[in-house]
C-alpha cells in the first residue's frame, strides 16, 4: 500500500500494469476524506496524455521508478470518466460509480473508513485522526490547499501528513535558454565574361616631305656638276608612318575565394515560467459543521 510519505516519488512517475504495459504517467493522488489515506491515483493516458484514469491505488506498488498497478491496461483506460469538484474532490457518486468498475466492495470501503489507525471507530470532532480527517494534503512537507478553502477534516489530514514536518517546500520553473545551429542560407561564386570598352592613347610617328636647299660650295661642287648642265629629273621618296595595332592577352590578376566569419549579437527571448505562491488561510466551524461531511477525496 502506498503512504503519504511515498506519494513525492509517485506524482509523475510511470503507471504499469501488472503484466509491463505502461499505462500513462501518474497525475493526482486522492486522498479518503475519513483517513486521510491514499485511495485513487489519476493516470493521463491517450496520445499526449490528452485522457485521464481514476486507478486504486490502495493494492497499487512502487517498484523503483514506476508505481504498478494490479488491474490491466485496457481496464484503466476504459475507467468511466468521472469530475472533479472545484475543490478537489470526487463526489460520493462518482466514487461508487469507480468502485463498481473495479469490483471493489462499497460497503467494505465504509467500514475501513469508520475506524481510526488503531482500530477504533471515529466518531465526533476532535483532533487529526477522527472522523472528518480529509483534505488535499501532500506528502510529508510538500502538504498544500485545495482552491476554495479547506475544512476542519481537511485541517485534519494536513497536520497528519505534516507531523513530522510543518513546513512547505514552493517550487517554481527556470527557463533555461540555449542555441541551435540551422542553416540560414547559402552563398556561392559564379564567374561569368562582360566586354568593356577601354581607351589607351598611344603615341604615333608619320614622315612629312621637306623640301631642304643648299648652297653650291666647294664641297658638293663635284656632286652638283655630275650631270647635264640643263635638263629634266624626278626624284621619288616613299614616306612611312606608324598606326596603332590592338591585340588582347589574357594574364591573371587575382585569386577570389569566399570564406565566412562569425558574428555575435544579442537576441532577446521571452517566455512564460510558473511559480508556486503559499498562503495561510484560516477558518473556523461551528460544532455542527464539523460532524457534517461524508467521504470525500481530496486531491495531491
Amino acid at each position: 500500500m502506498i503512504t503519504r510519505e511515498e506519494i513525492a516519488n509517485v506524482l509523475d512517475q510511470p503507471v504499469y500494469d501488472g503484466d509491463g504495459n505502461k499505462i500513462g504517467d501518474a497525475k493526482h493522488v486522492f486522498f479518503d476524506d475519513m483517513t486521510g489515506r491514499p485511495e485513487w491515483v489519476s493516470v493521463k493516458t491517450g496520445m499526449f496524455g490528452s485522457a485521464e484514469s481514476f486507478v486504486p491505488i490502495r493494492d497499487a506498488a512502487l517498484v523503483q521508478d514506476h508505481l504498478e498497478v494490479p488491474y490491466g491496461k485496457d481496464q484503466v483506460k476504459g475507467a468511466p470518466s468521472v469530475d472533479v469538484d472545484a475543490g478537489g474532490h470526487l463526489s460520493e457518486t462518482e466514487e461508487h460509480r469507480l468502485y463498481d468498475y473495479y469490483g471493489i466492495n462499497w460497503d467494505s470501503v465504509l467500514s475501513e473508513a469508520e475506524r481510526t489507525d488503531d482500530g477504533r471507530f471515529a466518531a465526533g470532532p476532535g483532533p487529526a485522526g477522527t472522523a472528518g480527517a480529509a483534505g488535499a494534503a501532500g506528502a510529508a512537507g510538500v502538504a498544500g490547499t485545495t482552491p476554495g478553502g479547506t475544512t476542519s477534516r481537511e485541517d485534519a489530514a494536513r497536520r497528519e501528513a505534516m507531523r513530522g514536518d510543518e513546513a512547505m517546500t514552493r517550487s517554481e520553473e527556470q527557463m533555461r535558454v540555449g542555441v541551435e545551429r540551422h542553416e540560414s542560407g547559402r552563398a556561392r561564386l559564379r564567374k561569368y565574361v562582360v566586354t568593356e570598352e577601354v581607351q589607351q592613347t598611344v603615341p604615333v610617328t608619320h614622315e612629312e616631305v621637306r623640301v631642304v636647299r643648299e648652297p653650291i660650295t666647294d664641297a658638293n661642287r663635284d656632286e652638283a656638276m655630275a650631270g647635264p648642265e640643263i635638263s629634266e629629273a624626278e626624284h621619288e621618296v616613299t614616306l612611312h608612318a606608324e598606326r596603332p595595332v590592338v591585340e588582347t592577352e589574357t594574364v591573371p590578376v587575382e585569386r577570389v575565394r569566399m570564406t565566412t566569419e562569425e558574428l555575435t549579437e544579442n537576441e532577446t527571448v521571452r517566455g512564460q515560467v510558473r511559480k508556486e505562491r503559499i498562503e495561510a488561510e484560516t477558518e473556523t466551524f461551528t460544532e455542527d459543521e464539523t460532524r457534517q461531511g461524508g467521504k470525500r477525496r481530496g486531491r495531491e
